[in-house]
């Protein structure tokens, strides 16, 4: 789903609940101006890259988000980059933070058709599930960051657990590893595909959290998940080696 223009030609962005906080000048102009160009730089960039996909044994991918529905989606924060191409076309609903840095994010997801929920583990946790709750309640899929928004990388939050435990929904686990990429030296180690490479979607078996688990439970649940983003990360950096800089 892609933004609606105002009568001035300027996309909306979609954002469910609250989030909006005031900005100061030279962050108002960044938010003017940085989605649009990321937006116009990685759509051209993105129509160079060539996906692949491996699937552990047992699990059920989404080619593309085809067939995605009220399901909870996790990677980890290094690739959202490729993960805004690759996932497009879904539309899906994304728990982004309402710092600064998440209403950048929001805006720019939002030109390529994401949809955003504002909270985080530590601000709006509570209002965030609820927004996520309604969005597969209404039959579309969500997605997590879930080591985001700042780690420690590698590290899934209790947020996809919870959710699932409320809503019923299967999580789904996947990585996307560039074989060329420039590595940021952040927390999260982003990752930046560069053009014409390769990219495999990793996929590991999905994570299923019962209604009835009880809250000393989820734990275990949280590490489950943890696991199986591991096992798809692993994978794909075995399938590339590390990524070329």
């Amino acid at each position: 789903m892609t933004s609606d223009p105002n009568p001035n030609g300027v996309p909306q962005v979609p954002v469910l609940g609250p989030g909006r906080e005031r900005f100061t000048l030279r962050q108002r102009l960044v938010l003017a101006l940085v989605p649009r160009l990321v937006w116009a730089l990685l759509s051209v960039v993105g129509r160079t890259w060539r996906f692949e996909v491996m699937v552990e044994e047992g699990a059920t991918p989404r080619i593309f988000g085809h067939g995605a529905g009220p399901e909870i989606y996790c990677f980890w924060h290094q690739c959202v980059l490729p993960c805004a191409i690759y996932y497009r076309s879904t539309g899906a609903t994304i728990l982004i933070s309402r710092s600064f840095d998440g209403e950048l994010i929001t805006r720019t997801l939002a030109l390529f058709g994401f949809r955003a929920v504002r909270g985080s583990s530590s601000r709006g946790a509570r209002e965030g599930l609820l927004g996520l709750k309604s969005v597969l309640e209404s039959g579309r899929p969500v997605v997590f960051t879930a080591d985001g928004p700042r780690g420690p990388v590698y590290q899934t939050k209790m947020g996809p657990i919870k959710l699932a435990q409320m809503t019923g929904a299967p999580i789904g686990a996947f990585h996307l590893q560039p074989k060329s990429a420039w590595v940021v030296n952040s927390w999260d180690r982003f990752l930046v595909p560069k053009p014409f490479t390769r990219i495999v979607v990793s996929w590991s078996r999905w994570t299923c959290v019962p209604a009835d688990t009880p809250d000393e439970g989820l734990e275990a649940k949280r590490e489950e998940l943890n696991e199986a983003l591991e096992r798809a990360r692993t994978r794909a950096v075995e399938y590339f080696g590390s990524p070329d800089r």
